[in-house]
């Protein structure tokens, strides 16, 4: 057999089969480099400068987090918000692309000094002293996942572009002829007649009979109506589950004692108070002051008679202050002691130490129960996602989420719920997760498609699979069930009705000739006049903010009716006062200003399309909607 093997490999049909299994392995292989052969890998191009799927996937990875830190667990990264948050990302960087290819051509350059300068002048990164902090400086970079030659291109680029903004946003203006009639339009004051017909007000409706109120029920399925419910299977795995079962050794709490000590060690701080002058002799006076019981309000006094200043600057550990002297002097006092003045590239500094915070040290004891805690849910936080991996395997192999359930001690429920997670009874639902996980466990149920196969995901509420078996649409319930909640709707509804026949009744009598004082005279509601009335509702007191638009819309004497949440208003003009802008030169000023922000705003839209469509800009969809993705 083996001798007719060897044979058969000599003949040329054999060496024909071994070719293409080498060039099937080889295309194997390299088979991303095959497949993509005369595709575009990047996800957009600006004047064929492209914008790599590495670098969109970074952008969208920072911008995820901020909105994750910035809204908490209001953050939901469904689909829609992904591919939302993947388009402005791209969109971003395709901007940035445009920007730097128009600042090259125009050759504009920003400095090394002018980017310094930039960042040394933002609030953000100013310590106690008020000067440019680097620690501060850091901690920013960390938070937002950038390093320093990112942020430093971020900002040149920005300064490039209101370079270029800049020049563009300059020239817009209001002219008076635009301003004026604005300005008219905006302080015209007007006066009206009001009638009010609340809800509460409304004659109590005759007593219905059963074939109203069954119409009534048909006719409103809306109010009526069961929400829709899901039969869901549900398996959740947490680290708040797996918990139970880790146990810390008492030689590990130990060992974490002694690398985190300076967790448990607060260094000794001082609340301070400052002094800050130019000149040597002053400092020392207002020292000499402040030794003799001056208080803070009469040291600032004299500093600002100094040129200077005086405040309390808080609470500092001796590490967290800035200058070196400064420091020295202020830890080498008593509570309540005053310095000689130091001088610093500032000026000259006084410093009272107004209170002594002592160090504070914890002993191994008194922190074990939470070191224990933190340890365990480092733990299970691990042991979460080394066992999600396992129980991915075996949901792909075909178990059942009952099944990974049992196999991996998953929380595990079968539920028929609604969205606000109660059952066809009203009854809360109960769910395997913590009440804080509660409604994102819910969202993720109603997010799920009916029929897909039950995986893994990441949500707040852990790593949940779910398994929609039915969804139950929103049907109407039977009247009976609902027949006390039919007959309140139904007098509502009724007392609605009769607001608005009077309130339409007395539009009609307005627009017949009738003053509407005289119809609500006669129709027994009572009336009030109110004056001085603007487009503006915070300017407008004593009026619903519906009735306004209407109320500007109208000529003199002309009358409208609008729905309010308390019932019906109808309200008649009685006087129209023109505005005088000449008569308001602060706020024709405001209004130029605002209109010409406006216009400056249109121009540089306008202006960043320009450069958009110059740039020959060309996004991929397909790899835009692939960084949605998950």
């Amino acid at each position: 057999m083996l001798t007719a093997l060897r044979r058969m490999a000599q003949t040329w049909v054999a060496k024909v089969l071994f070719a293409l299994l080498i060039v099937s392995f080889a295309v194997w292989g390299i088979g991303d480099t095959v497949r993509n052969y005369g595709r575009d890998t990047a996800v957009a191009r600006v004047a064929g400068e492209p914008v790599e799927m590495e670098e969109a996937q970074l952008a969208v990875r920072r911008e995820m987090l901020r909105l994750s830190r910035a809204l908490g667990p209001q953050f939901e990264a469904d689909p829609t918000v992904r591919g939302a948050i993947a388009r402005q990302a791209v969109d971003s960087l395709v901007m940035d692309r445009v920007l730097r290819w128009e600042a090259e051509r125009l050759r504009l350059a920003v400095p090394d000094e002018a980017v310094r300068d930039f960042i040394f002048t933002l609030e953000g990164f100013r310590g106690p002293d008020g000067r440019f902090s680097r620690p501060l400086f850091e901690s920013f970079l960390r938070n937002n996942g950038l390093t320093e030659g990112e942020f430093l291109a971020l900002v040149r680029a920005d300064l490039a572009r209101q370079q270029m903004t800049g020049a563009v946003r300059s020239g817009a203006a209001a002219p008076e002829t635009l301003a004026r009639p604005l300005l008219r339009w905006e302080l015209e004051q007007r006066a009206a007649l009001v009638v009010s017909l609340p809800l509460a007000e409304a004659p109590e409706p005759p007593a219905p009979t059963g074939e109203a109120l069954r119409r009534f029920h048909e006719n409103n399925p809306a109010l009526f109506s069961a929400p829709e419910y899901r039969d869901a299977v549900v398996a959740v795995l947490s680290a708040d589950r797996i918990i139970r079962e880790v146990e810390v050794p008492e030689a590990e709490i130990a060992a974490a004692f002694a690398q985190r000590r300076d967790q448990f060690e607060v260094p000794e701080r001082r609340a301070l108070q400052q002094a800050l002058v130019d000149d040597p002799e002053q400092a020392r006076a207002i020292a000499r002051a402040w030794r003799e019981g001056a208080g803070l309000d009469e040291i600032a006094a004299q500093a600002q008679a100094a040129g200077g200043q005086a405040i309390a600057l808080g609470s500092f550990a001796r590490a967290e202050l800035p200058l070196p002297e400064l420091a020295e002097a202020a830890f080498s006092l008593p509570e309540g002691g005053v310095s000689e003045p130091v001088q610093s590239p500032l000026g000259w500094h006084v410093v009272r130490v107004e209170r002594v915070e002592p160090p504070q040290r914890r002993t191994l004891d008194e922190v074990r129960g939470a070191l224990r805690d933190e340890l365990a849910h480092e733990r299970a936080a691990d042991l979460a996602f080394e066992r999600a991996n396992r129980v991915e395997d075996a949901l792909a192999g075909g178990a059942t989420l009952e099944e990974v359930a049992n196999r991996f001690n998953l929380g595990f429920a079968r539920v028929r719920t609604d969205a606000a997670g109660l059952d066809p009874e009203g009854r809360r639902v109960a769910l395997p997760v913590i009440e804080e996980a509660r409604e994102p466990l819910l969202h993720t149920i109603f997010a799920t498609e009916p029929g897909a196969m039950p995986r893994l995901q990441e949500t707040e509420a852990g790593f949940v699979g779910v398994q929609i078996l039915e969804v139950v649409p929103p049907a109407l319930r039977p009247f009976e069930a609902v027949e006390a909640e039919v007959r309140e709707a139904w007098a509502r509804d009724a007392r609605r009705r009769a607001q608005e026949e009077a309130a339409a009744a007395l539009l009609a009598a307005v627009r017949d000739g009738r003053p509407l004082g005289a119809a609500a005279q006669e129709a027994g509601l009572g009336w009030r006049e109110v004056g001085g009335l603007r487009r503006d509702p915070r300017q407008a007191a004593g009026v619903p903010p519906e009735l306004l638009g209407p109320l500007f819309e109208l000529p003199l004497h002309q009358a409208t009716m609008v729905e309010t949440p308390e019932g019906f208003v109808v309200a008649q003009v009685t006087e129209i006062i023109p505005a005088d802008p000449d008569a308001a030169p602060e706020a024709l000023g405001r209004l130029r200003a605002e209109v010409g922000q406006t216009l400056a705003r249109d121009l540089e839209v306008q202006f960043l399309a320009a450069l958009r469509e110059r740039a020959d800009v060309r996004v991929n969809p397909r790899l835009v909607e692939q960084l949605a993705r998950p």
